[in-house]
């Protein structure tokens, strides 16, 4: 075989080097593999997946070490280590925006110290004496995620509350991380210490600081309550204005938060990332008004934490629904809130007075429905009828109704009668006295029997049983 001359093995050499770098730009632009696990400690609405004994299937595969899923009624379907005590990063900086918002005065405009601008790593580009308003400082905060913007308002809002209430002391980021403090404390927050208003941890802000993924869903669920906030955080990419050296300045605020781009039903949060806290993120969703909050620690990459919180988004969706409590194919027309309507007849309730009378009844609330988590299991009712005697009106109570899953009770409803049926005169009276006597004498109490037509559907959890 003839050897290769010296511009053959240039050739291929060059062919090599393009080959490893075209595969490492592939890699690179692939999505890391998963470490993403089901484990039987993870807790799903309260029992764990063992005590559960349900199919993998069935179960959200996470990879972070502490996670969270709740609604925004505060029910937590999913925590993984969810009250152990972890670092949040810049998570952090959601609680900095409420106690923010709660704080400043009208007007306010934020001025960045020397500290601020110097502060390092995760960064707005902010520079020493600009000057921006106040929600364009908070742009600055949550969309890049700005140490810098944390600072600088710490400071501006800080100074402000000690001029209302020199007690705070003297420092005013010091009055601010109290305030954070205090009001984590309002909204429920367990085991969470702020330190600073930006989350750093190491060095010279290295301490005590620390939260829980389960207190922080608490922040979020919080956080979402703010207009101000829930604009910013789902708004992506943007850009503000700030005074600098007396000309107007424009700087490009890139978003954090792949989650946006990743998953059609992200409304935004916080990421988070220090050597101590690992990737981590506070996310938030809404589809068809239903609006879930999860919290992911501790990931392996920066990757893993949107795809964990998407994985929780997707599986809530996919296992908790509405579930009507009327379900029947009867019907009626009745006076309801001042309109005639339509209405499911759920039950007939036997009325004492009469030998065969019933009286078609419907929930107190015949749209109501209830959220059920289906991976709980069917949802059961037991009714109960009032003895009824005289006239009874539409309207009137006949009964009630009272629905369980798992057997707790998830809702309760009133029977109201859709009809009105009146009291026997008193032929009719003597009629059924005269029967019921010739009746009980053969055994037999000549009454109709109340009857109950609603069926709750059996709940399908979309899982093989297959482990």
């Amino acid at each position: 075989m003839r050897p290769c001359s010296a511009s053959s093995s240039l050739w291929i050499t060059l062919r090599a080097i393009i080959t490893a770098a075209v595969v490492l730009a592939v890699s690179a632009a692939l999505p890391i593999t998963a470490h993403a696990e089901v484990r039987k400690a993870d807790v799903i609405a309260g029992l764990t997946v063992e005590q559960r004994d349900i199919a993998v299937a069935a179960c959200p595969s996470v990879d972070a070490e502490y996670a969270v899923l709740m609604d925004a009624d505060g029910t937590v379907y999913f925590d993984r280590n969810a009250y152990e005590p972890s670092q949040i990063a810049s998570i952090t900086k959601i609680m900095t925006a409420i106690v923010a918002i709660d704080n400043a005065q009208e007007n306010t405009t934020v001025t960045v110290s020397e500290k601020a601008a110097a502060i390092g790593e995760s960064s707005a580009n902010l520079a020493e004496g600009d000057v921006m308003d106040f929600e364009s400082a908070l742009k600055a905060l949550l969309v890049p995620s700005g140490n810098d913007a944390a600072q600088a308002l710490a400071e501006t809002v800080g100074a402000q509350m000690i001029a209302s209430d020199p007690s705070l002391g003297e420092d005013p980021v010091a009055a601010f991380v109290k305030a954070m403090n205090d009001r984590a404390a309002e909204i429920g927050c367990e085991n969470t210490v702020y330190e600073n208003p930006h989350g750093l941890d190491d060095g010279e802000y290295q301490g005590n600081l620390h939260s829980t993924a389960a207190d922080q869903a608490k922040v979020a669920q919080c956080a979402m309550t703010y207009d101000l906030i829930r604009n910013i955080v789902g708004g992506g990419t943007t850009t503000i204005t700030v005074k600098r050296d007396g000309k107007n300045e424009e700087i490009k605020l890139e978003t954090t938060d792949e989650l946006l781009e990743m998953y059609s039903y992200a409304i935004g949060m916080k990421t988070g990332t220090t050597d101590l806290a690992g990737p981590s993120f506070m996310g938030a969703a809404n589809k068809d008004g239903r609006e879930l909050y999860a919290v992911v620690l501790g990931s392996t990459d920066e990757y893993q934490r949107f795809a964990d919180t998407k994985n929780l988004f997707e599986w809530a969706y996919d296992h908790v629904r509405e579930l009507p409590l009327a379900n029947t194919d009867e019907t009626a027309e009745m006076t309801f809130d001042g309109e005639t309507r339509e209405v499911p007849v759920v039950a007939s309730a036997s009325h004492a007075d009469w030998i065969d009378e019933t009286v078609d009844a419907t929930l107190a609330d015949p749209d109501a429905s209830i959220t059920v988590f289906d991976l709980e299991g069917n949802v059961s009712q037991s009714v109960t009828f009032d003895e009824l005697h005289g006239t009874v009106h539409e309207g009137d109570k006949v009964g009630s109704i009272v629905f369980k899953q798992r057997n707790m009770v998830v809702a309760e409803q009133d029977l109201v009668a859709c009809e009105t049926v009146e009291a026997p005169n008193v032929i009719d009276t003597f009629k059924i006295w005269w029967m019921r006597l010739v009746g009980g004498l053969q055994g037999n109490d000549a009454q109709a029997d109340s009857i109950v037509y609603n069926v709750m559907p059996t709940i399908s959890n979309n899982v093989s049983n297959a482990a």
